[in-house]
């Protein structure tokens, strides 16, 4: 599922969650990276080693839970938007979730939004706690759910804000989305071919699920029946020294 629809199955959701004993002990990061890619920010952002080295770029994270405090520091800067902190301790009846937020406006301390599930459907609301926006970094913005919502919600959407960006690489808007498919644009292929959608430097990672969450609120059906449209395969970083010796051979 999660290479046709960015979607990850609930045994992956459970693998990268911590044992409820180190939930129960405070904050704590929760990496879903699934797949490995040259990507080492992560890593390179924890002060205390939690996510530990990687002995090739390529590694999927590896996290010592019991070095993790929750910091968020690695939120502000997985280019992927992966990450995740949980703390369940937050209040008696609810959990606080630190979440990447790519999108504009921000939303304000206090506000009420819609807390969504990895198919971007609405699943609760939540009160933002605190929004933090370092420079050039990632914004973090700390929500208030029920605990039993943790593993459930992955993002927020601001309630009738047709005007967020979609894709910032071509700067499309939710507005956008929804007329192109009311005119009949109804796959991701589509979408991309009228609107460019999915192909800047991201490659879709960040536009594509949203589309797909659009998709699935006009034509009822659930993200898991649709595709996320053609991908490039997966680029494999090369050393200059590796090219160099290659030479012109055939």
């Amino acid at each position: 599922m999660l290479e046709k629809t960015g979607v990850p199955t609930e045994t992956q959701i459970d693998s990268a969650f911590p044992n409820e004993t180190r939930l129960n002990e405070g904050p704590v990061a929760v990496i879903e990276c699934f797949q490995p890619i040259p990507c080492n920010p992560c890593a390179m952002a924890c002060p205390r080693q939690a996510i530990l080295p990687f002995a090739d770029i390529n590694d999927v994270p590896v996290m010592d839970n019991d070095k993790c405090n929750g910091c968020g520091l690695c939120v502000m800067k997985c280019p992927g938007l992966a990450i995740i902190v949980v703390d369940i301790n937050w209040s008696e009846t609810k959990a606080l979730i630190k979440l990447p937020y790519e999108f504009r406006p921000l939303p304000q301390k206090g506000q009420i939004l819609h807390a969504l599930d990895r198919e971007g459907h609405p699943i609760a609301n939540a009160e933002v706690i605190n929004v933090i926006v370092p420079a050039n970094k990632t914004p973090v913005i700390s929500i208030a759910v029920d605990k039993d919502l943790i593993k459930k919600v992955r993002n927020i959407c601001i309630p009738e804000d047709n005007d967020s960006i979609v894709c910032r690489c071509s700067d499309i808007t939710v507005a956008d989305i929804q007329s192109f498919i009311a005119q009949g644009y109804t796959s991701v292929d589509e979408l991309k071919r009228i609107t460019r959608l999915g192909m800047g430097a991201c490659q879709g990672r960040t536009c594509i699920p949203l589309v797909m969450r659009e998709l699935s609120t006009a034509l009822k059906k659930p993200i898991s029946e649709l595709t996320s449209g053609t991908h490039r395969p997966i680029v494999k970083s090369m050393k200059l020294g590796d090219v160099a010796a290659y030479g012109g051979k055939s």
